[in-house]
């Protein structure tokens, strides 16, 4: 049965019943005692590097690392002192074209002149928390994909899937992998066309995962996975609304549930569904489900894992996620300034979403590039109804000390057919006040109801 969609002028969501398909991603207890062990990370990733220059995983830090000083707040990372190996430009690009995905290369091509990679020497040196790794271990023996692979019964907080066996195993991993479980932060964003105009915006942003929460232990068969709060700041003619709700654990009966205050009318209101491929306001450079480059309900692709090959992907970008650095030295015609941007060679899984034949979206085909370590996607493709690259994207990550976790940041969406692209989760010039705040115990479900949208908007 084909879903219909339709949206609100604001939201960027994160991402129970009987059991209707047999399992298929139980592994043996040996397989599972490899976790943690020589061979893999205690999340199912490959420990050695690699000749071609993967570093080898040492886990070396989890909630500090030399020269740090705050554990919240900005750092500027334990690499900034490093010197980058090379940059990869549209004129040198067939030397290092193995390496490059689809995307990367689409951009060169489009953008010759401004688009251009620094690369850095790989590293994996930060770890996740014991508690984490017990929670993978378990979900490897236990855990199973449940109706029809719209949901899993897996234990909350991490993974479920250290051993994917199938595509729709790996996208739960994306989908609900470990990472912070509140966010607060004043962000902008900037849509920048071909013609070279800019339209700025600028969003209050709070969310709580009742996923990650690491005091709330359940299972992922609970029904609220994550709380959503976007108020607008600007432009002037959206200032003061606000977009709140919640996301479920798995979408066999429900869906994400909206609710929009406008402040022209003063009230609020439930919207129809919300999720797939709505386009995001204003440009409409982006989809609902291209938050996180894949978020939401998977039903209607089917899904796929390619293999695992190595990139060059952004990674440990603490300098674009610098509060001090200035919006209008990060963002550029064509694409951001490519000289806060820092790339390494990582191992990735390619994940592949075809479109299913009796649903509908804009996209035919996506393609995700998903680190090992991690499980969260770093880069992304989307292909058009005639199999056409037509979009690129990736995310900024950086270590989080806060969160003891990889936190993302900047996230740009590139149109290659208008030669647009927007920046969003800008947080340069934020100040510390609206820099990210991040596994706060006072940001509590009790914020996130309609009548909180109701009294934040007066």
């Amino acid at each position: 049965m084909k879903l219909k969609t339709a949206g609100i002028s604001c939201l960027l969501a994160f991402g129970v019943g009987v059991l209707s398909t047999p399992a298929l991603a139980k592994v043996s207890a040996e397989q599972a005692a490899q976790l943690g062990g020589d061979k893999y990370t205690c999340t199912g990733a490959e420990k050695a590097g690699t000749p071609g220059g993967v570093a080898e995983f040492s886990g070396k830090w989890l909630d500090s690392w030399p020269g740090m000083k705050n554990k919240g707040g900005y750092e500027p990372g334990p690499y900034a002192d490093e010197k980058p190996l090379f940059t990869v430009t549209a004129q040198n690009m067939a030397q290092y074209a193995d390496k490059l995905t689809d995307g990367q290369k689409a951009l060169f091509k489009r953008h010759p002149e401004s688009f251009r990679m620094i690369v850095y020497p790989s590293h994996r040196d930060f770890r996740v928390p014991d508690w984490v790794c017990g929670v993978i271990k378990r979900n490897a023996t236990n855990a199973e994909l449940v109706h029809d692979g719209l949901g899993t019964n897996g234990e909350t907080g991490a993974i479920a899937f250290p051993f994917p066996q199938s595509g729709q195993e790996a996208v739960w991993n994306m989908i609900l992998p470990y990472r912070a479980w509140t966010e607060a932060s004043v962000y902008d964003i900037a849509d920048v066309y071909g013609n070279g105009s800019i339209s700025w915006g600028k969003q209050r942003f709070r969310t709580l995962s009742m996923f990650t929460d690491p005091n709330h232990r359940s299972t992922a068969q609970e029904q609220i996975s994550s709380y959503f709060y976007n108020e607008e700041i600007s432009p002037p003619r959206d200032k003061g609304s606000i977009g709140i709700g919640w996301q479920p654990n798995d979408f066999h009966n429900d869906r994400t549930q909206t609710w929009q205050y406008n402040p022209g009318t003063r009230r609020v209101r439930q919207s129809p569904e919300v999720g797939f491929d709505y386009p995001i306001p204003p440009a409409g450079l982006r989809t609902i489900d291209d938050d996180y480059l894949f978020q939401g309900n998977p039903e209607r692709f089917n899904w796929k894992i390619v293999g695992k090959k190595e990139y060059y992907v952004p990674y440990n970008n603490f300098r674009s996620n610098d509060p001090s650095l200035k919006l209008t030295d990060m963002i550029k015609p064509n694409t951001p300034n490519p000289d806060y941007q820092r790339y390494e060679l990582h191992r990735v899984w390619v994940i592949e979403a075809s479109l299913k034949s009796d649903y509908r979206h804009i996209y035919k085909r996506k393609v995700l590039y998903v680190d090992e370590d991690t499980w969260l996607s770093l880069w992304s493709e989307a292909y058009d109804a005639r199999d056409q690259l037509w979009r690129t994207s990736f995310i900024d990550y950086h270590y989080s000390a806060e969160c003891e976790c990889y936190h993302r940041g900047v996230s740009v969406y590139h149109d290659l057919t208008a030669g647009a692209y927007e920046a969003t989760y800008l947080v340069n010039e934020s100040g510390v006040a609206n820099w990210w705040k991040l596994n706060d115990p006072t940001n509590t479900p009790d914020l996130y109801s309609p009548k909180v949208a109701a009294t934040s908007g007066h």
